[in-house]
């Protein structure tokens, strides 16, 4: 499971946002399943920033969003992040080690098509 948002911080807001994003992931890699996390500035933007971190599963994400410290310091800052794309992501293929690895998706084949409430709602006709 890969999260990653994204954010414009003005250069007089760097200090401030690098500390609060070094906090966040503080407290996110000291939950279990969480494997790492990272806070990049862009290069050819330099008010762009991203903040990517990567856990075992989709339950050790949740997981990690419980807490009460991680729901104070956490969640205000991801609240931040631009809303022009997802920001929850798992990943299909992996590379290591010289290899690729497929990795079967925990997402429904109708994931696309069918709407919340739809697919455990009512039949059309009533029997």
């Amino acid at each position: 499971m890969l999260l990653v948002c994204r954010f414009t911080v003005p250069q007089p807001d760097v200090a401030d946002f690098t500390a609060r994003a070094g906090r966040a992931l503080e407290l996110l890699i000291a939950h279990p399943g969480c494997r790492r996390g990272l806070l990049s500035r862009s290069t050819d933007e330099p008010d762009r920033w991203v903040l990517t971190v990567e856990f075992d599963s989709v339950v050790a994400y949740r997981r990690a969003l419980s807490p009460f410290d991680v729901r104070e310091h956490v969640i205000p800052l991801l609240s931040e992040a631009l809303v022009d794309e997802p920001a929850a992501y798992e990943p299909v293929l992996i590379a290591s080690d010289s290899s690729v690895t497929r990795q079967t998706s925990l997402l429904a084949q109708d994931a696309g098509t069918v709407r919340l409430g739809e697919a455990s709602g009512p039949t059309a006709t009533p029997r």
